[in-house]
C-alpha cells in the first residue's frame, strides 16, 4: 500500500491530492492547521476505512512539525508532499513592499518545506516510492516574464533551489526530490477564470509522480511531467 504525507491538506490543491490518493487505496497522512475545522477532509477521512488520518499541523512551528515528526516514527513513506503555503496579500511591489509580510510568507513558503524535508528523511529512505515533492510555481522560475508579486514569486524561486539541492544531498540515499508546478488552478488562490480544474491539475501530478525516475531528481517539472525552465 503506498503511505503519502499530505501537507496544506485541508483546500485547495492539498485537499484534492487527499482525495484521489485515498480513492487509489493509499494510506494517507493528511496534515493541516486545525483538523477539527477541515469538513470536507474529515468527510474523505470517514469514508476511508482508516487509511486516511488528520494530524495537526503549522508548517511554520517548530512544536508543531517535531509533533508530527513523533507520529511519523517507524513509518516508511513512499511519496510526501510539501503542499501547504500562502499567495500573500497586497504590497508585494518594489514601490510598496510589506517588509514584514514577505519574511513571514518565506516562512510559511520556503522555510517550512524545509522543516518538513528534514523530518520525513528517514521515512522516505526506509519506503520504496521515495518521492519528495514541493508545490512550487512557474511564478518562481526566471523563464517568467509576469511583474509584480515579489514576495511570492522569490519565495517559490527559493523553494525550487532548495528542492534541487535537497536532490543532490539525497541521491545516495535514493530519494527523488521534485519541485512541481500544478499550472493555473481553479482554487482560492489560483481565482474562477483558472484554465485548470483541481481534479484535472492533480490527476496529471499523480501521474507525473508516478513516472519520476532518479534522473529526474532535482529538475523543475510542470503538472504534465514536462520540464519547466528554471
Amino acid at each position: 500500500m503506498t503511505s503519502v504525507l499530505i501537507t496544506g491538506a485541508n483546500r485547495g490543491l492539498g485537499l484534492e491530492f487527499v482525495r484521489q490518493y485515498a480513492a487509489a487505496g493509499a494510506r494517507v497522512f493528511a496534515a493541516c492547521r486545525t483538523p477539527a475545522d477541515a469538513d470536507a477532509l474529515s468527510a474523505i477521512a470517514a469514508g476511508a476505512n482508516g487509511r486516511v488520518t488528520l494530524h495537526p499541523l503549522d508548517v511554520t512551528d517548530d512544536t508543531s512539525v517535531q509533533a508530527l515528526k513523533a507520529v511519523l516514527k517507524g513509518h516508511p513513506l513512499d511519496i510526501v508532499i510539501a503542499n501547504a503555503g500562502s499567495y500573500g496579500g497586497d504590497h508585494q511591489t518594489w514601490r510598496d513592499m510589506d517588509y514584514s509580510a514577505w519574511l513571514d510568507l518565506f516562512a510559511t513558503n520556503t522555510l517550512s518545506v524545509l522543516r518538513i524535508a528534514s523530518i520525513v528523511h528517514d521515512g522516505l529512505a526506509a519506503g520504496t516510492g521515495k518521492r519528495f515533492i514541493a508545490i512550487t510555481s512557474g511564478m518562481g522560475s526566471n523563464a517568467d516574464k509576469g511583474g509584480g508579486q515579489l514576495a511570492y514569486r522569490t519565495s517559490k524561486a527559493a523553494v525550487n533551489k532548495l528542492v534541487s539541492t535537497l536532490a543532490q544531498d539525497w541521491r545516495s540515499d535514493g530519494i527523488i526530490a521534485v519541485p512541481v508546478s500544478p499550472g493555473w488552478v481553479r482554487t482560492d488562490m489560483g481565482g474562477p477564470g483558472a484554465p485548470l480544474s483541481p481534479e484535472q491539475s492533480i490527476g496529471a501530478m499523480r501521474a507525473a509522480i508516478d513516472r519520476l525516475t532518479p534522473a529526474d531528481s532535482g529538475k523543475l517539472i510542470d503538472y504534465d511531467g514536462s520540464p519547466q525552465r528554471w
